[in-house]
Parts: C-alpha cells; structure tokens; sequence
C-alpha cells in the first residue's frame, strides 16, 4: 500500500504541471490561435520565478514565497505570451513560426541573464515548500495519505484552476464568445464579438498558465533550474490533442501521462519494477513513447477548433 501512495503522489507532481499548461494551450487554441510556444512560455516563467525564489529565500519564509513566485511566474508568461499574439494576431504571421521562435528564444534568455547575473546558468532555490501533512484533511482514511500527505501547494492550485477553466469555457458568456471565435470567427464577428480582443484574451490566459506551469514543474521536482523544462511544453501540447480540447479529457490525459512520468522517474522505488532488470533508459523513454503511440491513435479523430491556426480576416465572410 505505501507504494502506491508513493506512486500517486509521484504521479500528482507530474501531472499538475501538464494539467495547467495544457489547460492554458485549450484557452489559446479555443480563441483561434495556435500556441506551440507553450515550451518557451513555461521555460519563461520557471526562470523568472525561480530568480525570485533564489534572491528572496533568507527574507521570506516558505509556501509565502511559493505563492509570490507562482504570481511572478504567471505574470512573466502573460508578458512572454504578448509577443505571440502580437505576431499571430495584429502581423498575421505563421502561428507556428512565431511559437517555435520564442521556444528558441526562451532558453538562450535564460541562460544568458544567468550567467550576467550569477556566472553561471543553472539558478539554485532552497526547496521547502513541502506540506508533510494537511491538518484534519490528512486524517481522512486513505484519501488523507494520498493526496494530504507529503504535497505541494501547487496541486492544489492546479485543481482550482481546473474547475474554473471548465466553468469559464462552458458556464460563461465569455467562454461562449471564445469557443465561437475559434469555431466560426467570422459569425463571431457578424454578432458584435470583437474577435481580435478575443484572440489576446485567449492567448494571454494561455501565457499565464504556461508560465505557472513552468513554475509548477521545477519546484516539486528539484532544487535549481538550468533553462529547461524537459521537454514538457510539447508533452502538454499532446496532453491537449489526446484530451481532444476539453477540460474533463485534458485531466484525463494529464493523469495517463503523468501516471507514466511517475514510473520512468520513480521505478527505482518500486521493487516490483526493480526485478524486471529494464534498463533505466527505457524507463525513460516510456513518457515520450506513450506520447508518440497515443498520437498515432487519436489524431486521425482530432476535433481540433475548426479556425486554429488560421489568421482572421476581419474583411472576409
């Protein structure tokens, strides 16, 4: 029983981070806009909150320092994540091209303000954010050790904001408008719907998710960020495509990859694991395997919004 608390808790960990990135890519694709940059904006957002969390460990205590960190972290995705819209909104440039740019630009930032700063790139926090238990919470039988026991903050927040993207998309006038500017941008336009507004709306939730997400992924994970966020930028992207663009599947999906996150990472601790005698390596590629495999399968059946990635022409009906 202790390893499969072991394993759930491994799991969470891992899979909050895809959870909240990909949630931001859903609100991105659903206003018409592709957001490959999610890997840049996540890389963005860890570095800059990590700084803080680096300058700022002797002077503020604990999950305060989290939660200022987490605001630094979306703050710096909304900014990152202008620059995307910018180019795929008022320049109506190549989605794709632009997301891909700032995903090179992202870690070459990173690591050059690094080593200005310090004189090297790999930035150092003290982790102490880890809940060992949540009064009365944890006391809840076999639920408590699962998901009260040994926690982050951030897992929390990561099922917070859950519940408010799928009330958002689906419970607001909001959500409405931007689910039709990415269906149907030019019947959005006919009813009044400034689609342009809808587009940088859409986008920016998208950067400040993706920017939380970075943060979200290092702190439970490490104790310093070296300009990468291992690839989990494209993970969420394919965690968005397999949960078909909805927020139940997106949770869905983030649970099966993190689940397989938690094995290539924790198989070690696993006796049964252990005694198959796999090499480790393999282990580590079971993430981006099921990746790859679980693509294959459901992008044939994608339903994608039908404007993503196609430039709105306001002149065009």
């Amino acid at each position: 029983m202790n390893i499969l608390y072991f394993l759930i808790q491994q799991m969470m960990l891992f899979m909050i981070p895809l959870l909240i990135t990909a949630l931001g890519g859903m609100f991105s694709e659903r206003s018409g806009i592709v957001n490959i940059a999610l890997e840049g904006i996540m890389c963005m957002g860890a570095f800059i909150s990590i700084l803080f969390l680096h300058f700022t460990e002797a002077i503020i205590p604990g999950n305060t320092r989290l939660i200022l960190a987490c605001l630094i972290a979306v703050t710096t995705g909304i900014i990152f994540s202008i620059f995307h819209a910018i180019a795929s909104i008022n320049l109506r440039a190549d989605q794709t091209i632009s997301g891909t740019a700032l995903n090179m630009f992202a870690p070459a930032f990173a690591i050059f303000v690094a080593r200005v700063i310090q004189g090297t790139q790999q930035v150092n926090f003290a982790n102490d954010f880890l809940i060992v238990e949540v009064p009365f919470l944890s006391k809840i039988p076999l639920i408590g050790d699962m998901f009260f026991k040994n926690a982050y903050i951030t897992t929390y927040i990561g099922i917070l904001i859950l519940i408010i993207s799928s009330i958002v998309l689906y419970k607001t006038r909001f959500g409405l408008r931007l689910r039709a500017c990415g269906e149907h941008p030019q019947a959005a336009d006919a009813a009044g719907i400034n689609v342009h507004k809808m587009q940088y709306l859409g986008v920016i939730i998208s950067g400040a998710l993706g920017g939380l997400g970075g943060l979200v992924f290092v702190v439970p994970t490490s104790t310093n960020f070296n300009a990468t966020v291992a690839g989990y930028g494209f993970l969420a992207l394919a965690v968005l495509i397999f949960g078909q663009w909805k927020p139940k599947y997106i949770f869905l999906a983030s649970l099966f990859f993190g689940f397989m996150k938690a094995i290539s990472s924790s198989y070690s601790g696993i006796p049964i694991l252990m005694d198959l005698k796999i090499p480790n390596y393999i282990y580590k590629m079971i993430p981006y395997i099921a990746t790859l495999v679980v693509l294959i399968f459901t992008s044939k059946n994608s339903s994608a919004p039908r404007a993503s990635g196609i430039p709105f022409d306001k002149g065009k009906r």
